[in-house]
């Protein structure tokens, strides 16, 4: 009897502790499925909610590369890279610069949904950031001034004093460097972005830094003292970061990134910002940032004016006049071309002026013929395109350009688009090409090299206005 009430009572022991066991499994089981999906809708709503609130948020550094404001309107190569990505998902893109130094933290308070800042991608960043593909590929070179001697090798960094920006990779690279037995002194500086570096070298208050070969490179016209010296690191990538948890933002960007390749989205906005880089010709920058000072302001109101008058951007003229006569009134061409537009003798009466050696005169005659070619282009809707083809036009004469065109549209090219032209003006000066036009030979290679001088020069008449 007591062996039954015994058995009977384990029984029941064995039925509460199994009973016990499988809540306690399924608790566990259910609350770990639970958070997972928690996890998942987490993800799911950042996306969900950019979308929603028809905005996302970009945390970028202000600066020439990344974005910067040119008369009232955003710029930057990772500027208009993120607008197209706000435009591919639907929505309107907003922008906040807190700082390099305070860029990681904002995006983890959710201050942005995403950095987009020329950032390298390193094991170290990879612990707490999630990158995307990368979409540019960099070397850090070592920065010095042109007076100054530069290195052959990484040993000669010993002794030396180099500055860079605290919290990058350039410090990362030059404590390793450090570590390996290299005697550096590494001065850091706090949130000042590496084109403020570089200007710093260039006007001797430092003597070394490190930058990115791309920032190098841009930099290096509005700064022509400055040399690119070694690269003191192997090729590293750059790309966009977002949360460590935020997979899904992520695959859009990456999706993205493959998207605009193949469209040729991301190659326009690149050859926009980074195609003319390597162009360099240290004398003639030099002499165009001495003339900036010393010749343009006499000429400047004149221009402002008449490129006004015409909705031309003023600085786009300056640097048409700087590349005509370098801002010499008197200069005069081998051909019989005279004044600071170079005006000819049939476009000066056509024009109405009678000294082409006057300054107002040569800027009137020079900016309104310029506008009677551009009209002549209205087939091209895209200003900036149509003002490319409105200069080659001024330099090597209308006719030229049309037979280009032609050229183009036979070799199935867009004859319509810049980078066509640059393909075919110079076939004008081959007689296989020219023989078959209505206007026969041509130079074909100097206007192609004629823009090229302008858009520099633009540029770093543009830069000086934000600075």
């Amino acid at each position: 009897m007591v062996n039954k009430k015994i058995l009977r009572r384990s029984v029941i022991f064995t039925g509460i502790l199994l009973l016990f066991l499988s809540g306690a499994i399924i608790f566990f089981f259910y609350d770990g499925n639970l958070r997972k999906s928690s996890k998942d809708l987490n993800r799911i709503t950042n996306l969900n909610r950019i979308k929603t609130q028809g905005k996302i948020t970009m945390i970028t550094d202000n600066n020439a590369v990344s974005y910067y404001i040119y008369r009232d309107a955003p710029m930057g190569f990772e500027y208009e890279l993120a607008k197209k990505f706000a435009d591919y998902l639907g929505v309107e893109l907003e922008i906040v610069t807190p700082g390099w130094d305070s860029m990681f933290e904002s995006l983890n308070e959710g201050k942005g949904d995403f950095i987009a800042s020329s950032l390298t991608i390193t094991e170290e960043r990879k612990q707490f950031l999630l990158f995307s593909r990368p979409y540019m590929t960099i070397q850090q070179k070592f920065i010095h001034h042109n007076l100054k001697f530069g290195i052959k090798n990484l040993n000669q960094l010993a002794g030396k004093t180099i500055h860079v920006r605290e919290g990058t990779s350039y410090q990362e690279r030059l404590e390793e460097l450090k570590e390996s037995g290299i005697d550096i002194d590494i001065q850091l500086l706090p949130n000042i972005s590496t084109d403020e570096i570089i200007r710093m070298v260039s006007e001797k208050e430092i003597k070394y830094a490190i930058a990115d070969s791309n920032i190098a490179l841009l930099n290096r016209r509005y700064y022509p003292d400055i040399m690119i010296g070694k690269s003191i690191q192997e090729e590293e990538s750059l790309g966009w970061a977002v949360k460590k948890e935020d997979q899904e933002l992520c695959e859009q960007i990456n999706l993205f990134f493959e998207k605009a390749e193949e469209t040729g989205t991301f190659g326009k906005i690149y050859e926009k910002y980074y195609g003319r880089i390597e162009i360099f010709d240290y004398f003639d920058l030099k002499k165009f940032h001495e003339r900036i000072t010393t010749r343009l302001p006499k000429y400047k109101k004149t221009i402002i004016r008449e490129s006004k008058k015409y909705g031309f951007d003023w600085r786009m003229i300056a640097a048409v006049v700087y590349q005509e006569s370098h801002f010499n009134a008197m200069a005069e061409s081998r051909t019989g071309v005279r004044g600071l537009m170079q005006v000819t003798k049939a476009t000066a009466k056509q024009m109405g002026i009678k000294n082409r050696l006057e300054p107002e005169q040569s800027l009137k005659a020079g900016i309104k013929y310029l506008d009677i070619q551009y009209k002549k282009f209205k087939e091209i809707k895209n200003h900036h395109q149509r003002l490319l083809f409105t200069l080659a036009s001024y330099n090597v004469g209308y006719g030229h350009i049309r037979d280009a065109q032609k050229i183009a549209e036979a070799q199935g090219l867009d004859k319509n688009k810049w980078t066509s032209l640059k393909q075919t003006l110079p076939l004008l000066a081959k007689r296989k090409y020219y023989k078959k036009t209505k206007y026969g030979y041509a130079r074909g290679r100097e206007p192609v090299k004629y823009i090229e001088n302008i858009l520099i020069y633009y540029d770093i008449l543009k830069q000086k206005a934000n600075a």
